[in-house]
């Protein structure tokens, strides 16, 4: 962990690896200001306005300004300092307009109007003082939110569209929450055994997550290189796992190994199993014979874990995703997300270049946003791979 944070603290000052405009983006949603100034300002003019007709409307014989005093306080929740000072400077004149309407500006009254005036002047001035804080901290929680999804852009090394024999596609989505990041991990390598793919999922999200993924990829882009088969590689992996990731914390992760001759090895670690997508449509489910415990559960399980062979072609599209996303709650209903009904009429046809690869990737993504009514509640990772020869 203290390995990791040495990694956040060198990325600070300028959240390394996102671009100006997205760390802009992210501090503005955090304190709202990414919202239009009038939608922000609507709740406390509104109350302005309540306020005003309703005590119009019942006359002179009752008095409600003084209820004019819960506009700073709505404002102070949207608002920064210099725009709650605007907004309750507009409801002091309308304060004001009301204490002549009703006759409070009379010497017998005017003890009132002094304490009523006083009250609403200094509730103003701590709202903006309120509302100051509040976006110094947004704008603190929103850099350190960047910094660290940074931190997990650096880590994963995001490969380009074509790594050896194998075009690909990636779509990571963060949860819509406050997190930012996950545990969501794939990589891709170029060996002399062939092009080597790992797709995976820490358990739970955050910090912890992201250190136990920063040693599955570090012992994965040692292991590809230097072992000759699948299983040698995903050894390597579970003896750094129960090295260095504290007991209980686990990865289900997939490997896929790309050869010349048209033929894939797998080997699954409880993942979700892969779909190949024929140029047709045709969808298969690529079901382990015989599956096995996640990274680092291994040591509970007799045996050795098993790879198996599938063919793939070029024009096939092979569909790698994390649980996130076949787990995807539909808008209404609750339904997972009907990953191997949709695929292949969102992908047929389009192994062919990255261009298609992408532009199916997209659409795939649409779609499961569709489903869930556009948001996730889960990080939920997509991975679209073809052959280019």
């Amino acid at each position: 962990m203290s390995r990791l944070r040495r990694v956040v603290t060198a990325l600070a000052p300028e959240a390394s690896g996102l671009p100006r405009t997205r760390r802009r983006r992210a501090l503005l949603a955090v304190d709202l200001r990414d919202v239009p100034l009038r939608r922000r300002m609507a709740p406390a003019v509104l109350t302005i306005l309540i306020v005003t007709v309703v005590d119009l409307a019942i006359g002179q014989q009752r008095y409600l300004a003084p209820l004019m005093i819960v506009v700073p306080s709505i404002a102070a929740l949207t608002l920064s300092a210099a725009e709650v000072l605007m907004v309750c400077t507009v409801g002091l004149g309308a304060l004001i307009g009301l204490n002549h309407y009703d006759h409070v500006t009379d010497p017998q009254d005017r003890r009132f109007l002094f304490g009523s005036m006083i009250t609403y002047v200094s509730l103003t001035l701590f709202s903006a003082y309120v509302a100051r804080v509040r976006m110094r901290r947004a704008a603190a929680f929103a850099a350190v939110s960047s910094v660290a999804e940074a931190a997990q852009r650096a880590l994963l090394r995001q490969p380009g569209p074509e790594v050896g024999q194998v075009r690909l596609s990636a779509r990571y989505a963060s949860a819509a929450d406050e997190a930012r990041i996950g545990g969501d991990l794939y990589a891709a390598l170029d060996t002399e055994s062939g092009t080597r793919v790992l797709i995976g999922d820490v358990r739970g999200k955050g910090l912890e997550a992201v250190q136990t993924a920063a040693v599955v990829l570090g012992a994965f882009r040692e292991a590809a290189y230097d072992e000759a088969g699948l299983r040698g590689v995903a050894a390597r992996i579970e003896a750094s796992v129960e090295r260095h990731v504290p007991d209980g914390e686990f990865t289900t992760a997939l490997f896929v190994e790309f050869r010349s001759s048209g033929v894939v090895e797998l080997l699954q670690y409880g993942h979700v199993p892969p779909l190949r997508v024929r140029e047709d449509g045709l969808t298969t489910v690529l079901e382990a014979p015989d599956p096995w415990v996640p990274l680092g559960l291994g040591r509970l399980a007799p045996g050795q874990p098993q790879s198996w062979d599938q063919p793939f072609e070029v024009g096939d599209v092979m569909v790698l995703c994390t649980d996130g996303v076949v787990e995807a709650r539909h808008r209404v209903g609750g339904a997972f997300y009907p990953l191997e009904e949709r695929v292949g009429a969102l992908v047929a046809g389009c192994g062919g270049s990255g261009a298609d690869l992408d532009a199916a990737l997209a659409r795939l993504y649409a779609d499961l946003l569709q489903h869930t009514g556009g948001e996730l509640r889960d990080d939920a990772l997509l991975l679209l791979l073809s052959r280019t020869q």
